[in-house]
């Protein structure tokens, strides 16, 4: 501090012409500041600013020299009441002091809030946006699914979460029945908006927009009438509107695999999902943002717990309990005369919050085809980015992650169409990764969690079911099928094995098939456990082998062997992966790969 001030004062000096002027060694420590010093009236303004400004400087200069050579911190802690300009200068005050010691002060990527509003100046829609009708048109859809994200992103001049939001809560009251400031409200918000990474190709602010209104419009369904509380659903919205923030656009399993701070920090337990919750939280605590200041004790600590619940509950590698859970809830879900759902504890209630948040998550490939196909470009720029930082960090690449060679592009479906289509063409291969990647995951994690909620609610979901069998379906029509069928591989070649994709025409044969295996591994399961365990009963997937007719939609099962792996991305082994799994277990299914997991 002393080297620093001393600096300033030399540049000041110099700046002001005041150079020749020495520094007055005259005052004891135990004096007060200097009163202004009388200059000549001749003399110009900011030449008496110069002076006294000099003069308050060379004070502190004095009080910290000699100070840090004469006193020790005992000292200086007796005579705070007798010099309180100094103990300033030398400790801070309580609060701020213990606002440095707290821990989650040294969560990375929280940045300080910058917004501040006057409640009179609150705009519209929380923000000044760019296209103010344009916007307000878009918004009238916000109780609607398939609302376009994308141009409310645009006509809000990239708030989309902020307004997406601040209309939500309007329309549901949230602001008057929790008093929240309105002011308070928008700053975290666009303090939150800010948290999320422009420069990460889905996991931000418009996605995060995208799961909120979906979660709302989920909240609204008949069969769950009056069935959450207000405390819920302020929850709910706000754990959707936090799920992803400060996203850096890599998995948890790239985070574990670079030993970055994150994995440490979280013990390589759902990584980004505690980074999520910990930013979320802490800007709660940044100035006027504070949205839950008028909330009780009880309160605050109930709206936290479920918050938690929810955003833990994203990680892939939760799902197939997730769904399993569901599932059994599904069959003996209890309702009431009006066909509202009865759910009387917490486990229940939390349980289909979790579920919700999950399917607005997963929920693009239900949306309108035009919305979908933005969607999937955005998740094949995010998987191809972390894959080309593996390839420069010297790193295995990630499957689905590697543009030059993704692993499904293995599938003899590809191979033949870029093959007929010209000379193996980059892009045309990927274009067809992200189509048969699109339709695996559709068969093997959305469709099943979709078709459960849906039964859970039926029959309020059956349109967004429909649309999402009609998306599945367009996917599966852009994979041109193989001339002819061939016959499947019995070798260890680790190469997907043969498969030809019926096409739309009057000649597609019944007997061809779409056939893989998936893997998805449980928590505390390896990759290299025998069958999977019985006794879980109805907490696990049905098991079969044989070939499946992707013509069959109402079940769209393949072939499958299920177990969870923690990671966001969904993909096939690569032929190393297969390769390895061979050597640990020859008679295993590691002859075809695996769909894995990610984050």
């Amino acid at each position: 501090v002393l080297a620093s001030l001393r600096t300033v004062r030399s540049n000041f000096a110099l700046i002001t012409g005041q150079q020749d002027r020495a520094a007055s060694k005259t005052r004891s420590s135990g004096s007060h500041p200097p009163s202004m010093c009388k200059t000549s009236l001749a003399e110009e303004p900011h030449q008496q600013l110069a002076i006294e400004t000099l003069d308050e400087l060379d004070w502190c200069l004095d009080q910290l020299d000699t100070l840090k050579t004469r006193h020790s911190v005992s000292e200086m802690a007796s005579n705070k009441v007798e010099k309180p300009d100094v103990m300033d200068i030398i400790s801070p005050p309580t609060k701020e002091k213990d606002k440095k010691k707290r821990p989650m002060s040294q969560i990375s990527g929280v940045k300080k809030a910058t917004h501040s509003l006057v409640p009179s100046t609150i705009p519209r829609f929380g923000v000044n946006p760019s296209q103010e009708e344009f916007l307000a048109k878009e918004l009238e859809d916000v109780d609607r699914w398939g609302l376009d994200i994308f141009k409310v992103a645009e006509y809000s001049g990239k708030r989309p979460l902020t307004v997406t939001m601040y209309t939500i809560f309007q329309e549901r009251d949230l602001l008057k029945t929790f008093k929240i400031p309105a002011d308070h409200f928008i700053n975290f918000m666009m303090t939150l908006e800010d948290h999320y990474r422009s420069d990460v190709a889905y996991h931000n602010n418009i996605h995060a927009a995208d799961v909120v209104q979906s979660t709302h419009v989920l909240l609204s369904t008949p069969a769950l009438e009056a069935v959450f509380t207000d405390l819920e659903i302020l929850a709910a919205l706000f754990a959707s509107s936090i799920h992803d923030v400060d996203h850096p656009g890599v998995s948890n399993q790239f985070l574990i695999n670079t030993n970055s701070e994150l994995a440490l920090m979280y013990n390589d337990l759902s990584v980004l999902e505690n980074h999520h919750l910990a930013v979320g939280f802490k800007l709660l605590q940044e100035d006027n943002c504070d949205i839950f200041q008028n909330l009780s004790k009880k309160q605050r600590q109930s709206l936290r717990k479920m918050v938690i619940d929810m955003v833990l509950a994203t990680d892939m590698s939760k799902h197939m309990n997730l769904l399993a859970d569901l599932k059994t809830m599904v069959e003996t879900k209890k309702v009431t005369n009006l066909g509202v759902l009865l759910l009387d504890n917490y486990s229940d209630r939390i349980q289909v919050l979790q579920n919700m948040v999950h399917c607005a998550d997963l929920s693009n490939p239900t949306k309108p085809l035009e919305l979908y196909r933005k969607w999937t470009d955005r998740i094949m720029v995010e998987f191809f980015t972390q894959g080309d930082r593996e390839r420069d960090k010297g790193m295995e690449i990630s499957p689905m992650c590697d543009k030059h060679n993704a692993s499904i592009e293995k599938n003899q479906v590809v191979r033949d169409a870029t093959a007929r289509s010209g000379s193996g063409c980059s892009a045309k291969q990927n274009i067809l990764t992200a189509c048969v990647f699109q339709v695996g995951f559709i068969d093997y994690i959305v469709h099943p969690l979709w078709e459960t909620w849906a039964d859970l609610v039926h029959p309020d979901a059956q349109e967004i079911l429909d649309t999402l069998e009609d998306n599945r379906e367009w996917y599966q029509s852009m994979i041109p099928r193989s001339p002819s069928p061939r016959p499947h591989s019995q070798g260890g070649g680790g190469s997907l094995e043969e498969a030809s994709v019926p096409g739309e025409g009057p000649g597609s044969a019944t007997t061809e098939k779409f056939q893989f295996g998936l893997t998805l591994e449980e928590e505390g399961e390896s990759d290299t456990e025998g069958s999977p365990r019985e006794e879980k009963g109805s907490r696990s997937l049905t098991k079969h082998s044989g070939a499946f007719d992707s013509g069959s939609i109402p079940t769209r099962r393949l072939n499958k062997i299920l177990t969870s792996d923690s990671g966001r991305t969904f993909s096939l082994d690569s032929q190393k992966d297969m390769a390895e799994d061979r050597e640990t277990d020859p008679a295993g299914p590691s002859v075809v790969p695996r769909f894995r997991l990610g984050t």
